[in-house]
């Protein structure tokens, strides 16, 4: 297959936008990379690193230069991306933005709208799908093989490390943040089947001694079919491996069920310094000597791809919208002690 190489601008290069960085700078498919950092030792890093074209400290150099064809948006806080995305688009640049895409439905709207009227490529950072286990479970439901899904779980916790950064720089909750990575994942396996009933509760004991930032929320979700997605997520697990996630994961249907543990107990490193630790245990992966270890770079490459050779996403800003829909509508159940109707 031919391609044609492209430009491309990664702003915000932290933990994920230096990954997304690496990605770019090893693929055939980048002609370009220019980087956008207003950390001086972040910038000076990974533009070494990746051996840049441009790195500057002004997103608009990035959104203004006409020759980048897409970008991918990893800055922070959350809260400030859509400015960013929406320059993008209206600037005809394709966009692979980390969720969400927009603080509120009425704008992911209007980045939909203008992404087809641009004909650009616009979809969000749902690394989950692009796991080998977590597609094999798509797969398998998909298919059939273990009949009609009746009820799903997936508990997923993180380090309050990670939460302690999140709680500092935005205001969304365990639901908006590790949540949404679970709400997508069931509602993919489960399509084309749509949700309709939203309740939801959160939990706050540690957090909640110096912010309103909840330590835990548990969404449960009620199909158009009858089948059930409980999905709990949390940011409070003791500090140990850096950036350390666990997940557990139960799907029953009429013929037989899927588990996933996702607990990242198949390595285990016990040192004397450090006691023990689970590597290669963190979202979106780790770089080990030459390869990386995680989903993120293929999901990276698979967006390049898209661009390169006008080729379908993976996650469509539609599916990401409709995760959307349903952790905002478990923020108000949480807050209002209802449950939400989605028709």
């Amino acid at each position: 297959m031919s391609f044609r190489p492209i430009n491309i601008g990664v702003i915000g290069t932290g933990w994920v936008g230096g990954i997304r960085a690496n990605a770019c700078a090893n693929s055939p498919l980048v002609k370009e990379l220019h980087i956008a950092e207003i950390n001086p030792l972040k910038a000076s890093i990974v533009g070494d690193e990746t051996n840049a074209s441009n790195v500057t400290n002004n997103w608009h150099d990035i959104i203004n230069n006409d020759s980048i064809n897409a970008v991918i948006i990893a800055s922070t806080p959350e809260s400030e991306r859509y400015p960013i995305v929406l320059s993008a688009l209206k600037e005809k640049k394709s966009v692979l933005v980390e969720k969400p895409i927009a603080p509120s439905l009425a704008e992911t709207d209007e980045a939909i709208r203008i992404a087809h009227k641009n004909n650009l490529k616009l979809t969000v950072g749902y690394t989950r799908r692009f796991d080998p286990r977590y597609a094999y479970v798509n797969q398998s439901i998909k298919s059939g093989r273990i009949g009609d899904p009746v009820t799903c779980l997936l508990s997923r916790n993180i380090t309050r490390e990670i939460g302690t950064k999140i709680k500092g720089r935005s205001k969304l909750s365990p639901a908006s943040m590790g949540g949404t990575h679970s709400i997508d994942f069931l509602l993919w396996c489960l399509q084309p089947r749509l949700p309709v009933r939203v309740y939801s509760q959160q939990a706050g004991k540690l957090f909640s001694r110096e912010s309103k930032t909840p330590d835990h929320q548990w969404i449960m979700v009620t199909m158009d079919d009858g089948s059930t997605i409980t999905a709990g997520s949390g940011w409070v697990l003791p500090l140990g491996y850096p950036q350390y996630s666990q997940s557990w994961i139960e799907i029953i249907g009429t013929d037989g069920s899927l588990t996933v543990d996702d607990t990242h107990k198949e390595i285990i490193l016990n040192s004397t310094k450090n006691g023990i630790e689970y590597p290669l245990s963190s979202m979106p992966g780790e770089q080990v000597d030459h390869v990386f270890a995680g989903a993120m770079v293929d999901e990276t490459i698979h967006f390049l791809n898209a661009v390169c050779n006008n080729q379908p996403l993976l996650v469509t800003a539609e599916e990401a919208r409709l995760v959307m829909e349903v952790t905002n509508a478990a923020d108000i159940s949480a807050e209002s002690g209802h449950v939400v109707s989605l028709i």
